[in-house]
């Protein structure tokens, strides 16, 4: 049966079960629930368009949280340039059925905008009835929705496929995956296409997880460590257990309650529970906690002052001190003075100038921070510089890109640093360009490195879609770098 003659077929169906009549056949079991889910929410049949519509800087708000977002460029590439070639589009949606992001023909997108099938509109079923989207999300799982299977009669000209994408630390539903065209253009390999698209969706998820794991655990090791030998462990801020040492058992989850200090483990025995600035600490009642090392966090990023953080303590920094734990960070084994004075002021250096300044900077810190023979920090020490080397060295672009507001001290000019800012730079700046996703790029000429480059602009203006709200930024971003 082709295409056309099953929507007449459908079509027929749906006048007739939904005007009460008599009619051989129903709809499929999928189709019919959804249709009662439907209307029992109070869809109406007749609707021209959800009635609900997110305003645009509501829509980039959650689009700039949304765990999707990191995903993009796989679902592009899986799906955009199909569904342009098929006269189709990519819909993205979060878990309420809000569009979020919509891809693919201009052509197809303007018959879509009739219908409101825009970002912003929420097509849950809900508020627009039985559709791919919506009902993909209300079953979670992968579904297929022609013609007049749609609950809402203006839709009948369209088909549509979904599957939804799921949380892979939670596994809570995160949104849905959609390609949508005209009647005409309906494909049975459809479903299968958006299924696999959401489960690398959820692969790519995994990864990022993954190395999110790895720098928790590097930057909160310690608090497990002060227990010595005491049973404990360590978790993420969802409860899930990322390491442990000697406990008889734990489940790989645990449920934490907002402003708990004790939780059941679920066999009688009860924990005392610690929040940390990532995650939790567990541990049994009656351990003793050995004093662990302070810690440091140093800013080191973009052209405003340079902090260190020491145990809480703000502690704002002359650029050359600052140049002088930026050299310790990148160098955890520790520099001599001879070292330090080569990296900071070439061979015009002096040993004692160093070693002053290393004096007045362990007053400066405290106890515990800075060592000497070599000169090195011996606090639990990060740094932003630090964590965007870690993003990029484990390909997650968008984790640099949360952390990176600008150069590495970019007042400085110290041989050393200067060599590290330059690779620092370029090294992210390939990454954005080699990405192939406009979102990454934009966000990357939103910083200072990246709002002075003409490559990146180039890049935005001819890969922005004629509609894009931000291609007037990038015009005029244009024109004042060219002049």
């Amino acid at each position: 049966m082709d295409a056309s003659e099953q929507a007449r077929r459908l079509s027929e169906l749906y006048d007739e079960v939904l005007g009460g009549g008599r009619v051989p056949g129903a709809p499929r079991p999928l189709v019919a629930a959804s249709w009662e889910r439907s209307l029992a929410a109070a869809v109406d049949p007749e609707l021209n368009a959800p009635p609900m519509i997110v305003d645009p800087d509501t829509v980039e708000a959650i689009r700039e949280n949304h765990p999707l977002r990191a995903v993009l460029p796989v679902l592009r590439q899986t799906l955009t340039t199909i569904a342009d070639e098929a006269s189709h589009i990519m819909i993205i949606t979060d878990a309420q059925g809000t569009i979020l992001w919509r891809e693919g023909s201009s052509e197809v997108k303007r018959q879509a905008d009739r219908i409101a099938l825009s970002e912003g509109a929420v097509w849950s079923e809900e508020q627009i009835g039985t559709n791919g989207m919506g009902t993909s999300l209300a079953v979670g799982g992968p579904v297929q929705i022609h013609s007049a299977e749609h609950l809402v009669r203006r839709i009948h000209e369209w088909t549509c496929a979904a599957a939804p994408v799921h949380d892979p630390d939670t596994g809570k539903l995160i949104g849905a995956v959609d390609v949508s065209g005209p009647l005409r253009t309906v494909h049975p390999a459809m479903v299968a296409l958006v299924t696999a698209a959401a489960q690398l969706a959820e692969g790519q998820l995994r990864v990022r997880m993954a190395a999110a794991d790895e720098m928790l655990r590097a930057r909160n090791m310690r608090h497990l460590m002060a227990l010595g030998d005491a049973p404990g462990a360590l978790l993420t801020p969802t409860g899930r257990v990322l390491a442990v040492q000697p406990l008889e058992w734990l489940p790989d989850r645990l449920v934490v309650p907002d402003g708990a200090d004790r939780i059941d483990l679920g066999d009688g025995r009860e924990a005392l529970i610690e929040q940390l600035d990532e995650g939790y600490l567990l541990r049994m009642p009656g351990t003793p906690v050995r004093r662990s090392r302070p810690s440091v966090r140093l800013k080191l990023l973009g052209a405003g002052q340079p902090i260190a953080v020491v145990a809480g303590r703000e502690i704002a920094l002359t650029l050359r001190r600052a140049e002088v734990l930026a050299l310790l960070l990148l160098h955890p084994s520790g520099l001599t003075a001879e070292q330090l004075m080569l990296q900071l002021y070439g061979d015009e250096g002096n040993p004692t100038t160093v070693r002053a300044e290393m004096h007045r900077l362990r007053n400066l810190l405290g106890g515990g921070v800075l060592d000497t023979k070599p000169y090195r920090i011996i606090a639990d020490v990060t740094g932003d510089i630090t964590d965007v080397q870690t993003a990029l060295r484990s390909g997650d672009l968008g984790a640099a890109l949360d952390v990176y507001n600008g150069p590495l001290l970019a007042r400085s000019d110290a041989p050393a640093l200067r060599a590290e800012r330059d690779e620092l730079d370029a090294t992210l700046r390939r990454a954005a360009l080699d990405a192939d996703d406009h979102d990454v790029l934009w966000r990357f000429a939103q910083t200072p490195t990246g709002a002075e480059d003409l490559e990146i602009f180039e890049s935005l203006d001819a890969g922005l879609p004629a509609d894009d709200p931000r291609r007037p930024a990038v015009a005029a971003r244009l024109d004042r770098l060219l002049d």
